[in-house]
């Protein structure tokens, strides 16, 4: 299978941000992924992730946030990076046909997408690579208000050492979201998916999550080194 690479630039605002669209002629599906709030989309654990997709049989797009892309270090207020996540959503329409489109972010990535599909985005589903709860050691301050309502497909995969969300504290909150929602919990992984006595380069540890994602959309290829969880 060919997988082709296409640089974009994406209109946000005033500015431009990068983007890359990855994947085979024709695709069953496609996912944005967007970045987390400390790093841009060339980190080599979303590179490992979308080469996963991609190996599955999957096209993905990343791109940069604003703040990003101008090399601030604080992360774009909601409106912006809810604008950002929409022109993304908006080139990847540009290149389909009937392809279902699902919204995929790491932390930040995945709650701004999320904020996306409330004020109006239209997408498959949303796939939440570590979803921030609440920040570490502040349980009582979560970002849940926005979810309840959302009716499409969601995944939650989330380590089980993650202080953003532990064991118990976001299964509720999908139990309250409906039967739409799932959370899928990897043993031992922290925020960044690193397991504990198990040192894997973030590629590898990236690419490890693409198989549950295919399996989730239904795009899974049997037999494929992505579906080991």
């Amino acid at each position: 299978m060919q997988v082709e690479h296409e640089n974009l630039s994406l209109p946000v605002g005033d500015g431009t941000v990068s983007a890359v669209y990855s994947g085979p002629a024709d695709p069953p599906a496609v996912v944005i992924v967007a970045h987390g709030a400390g790093a841009g989309m060339e980190h080599p654990f979303l590179t490992g992730f979308a080469a996963g997709l991609n190996d599955g049989g999957v096209a993905t797009l990343r791109f940069n946030f604003p703040y990003r892309e101008a090399g601030r270090k604080f992360p774009d207020k909601p409106p912006v990076a809810v604008a950002a996540w929409k022109a993304a959503m908006e080139a990847v329409m540009m290149r389909v046909n009937e392809a279902p489109v699902w919204a995929c972010g790491k932390s930040f990535g995945g709650r701004m997408a999320s904020m996306a599909v409330a004020e109006g985005m239209q997408a498959a589903g949303l796939v939440y690579l570590g979803y921030p709860l609440h920040p570490p050691g502040k349980p009582e301050k979560l970002r849940d208000g926005h979810l309840y309502g959302l009716t499409l497909p969601m995944l939650f995969l989330q380590g089980t050492r993650d202080p953003f969300a532990l064991p118990g504290e976001l299964e509720p909150v999908a139990e309250r979201i409906g039967p739409n929602a799932r959370v899928q919990r990897i043993e031992g992984g922290n925020h960044s998916f690193e397991v504990r006595g198990a040192k894997r380069p973030p590629e590898e540890t990236g690419a490890r999550l693409a198989g549950p994602v295919l399996r989730f959309i239904g795009a899974d290829v049997p037999g494929h080194p992505s579906g080991r969880a």
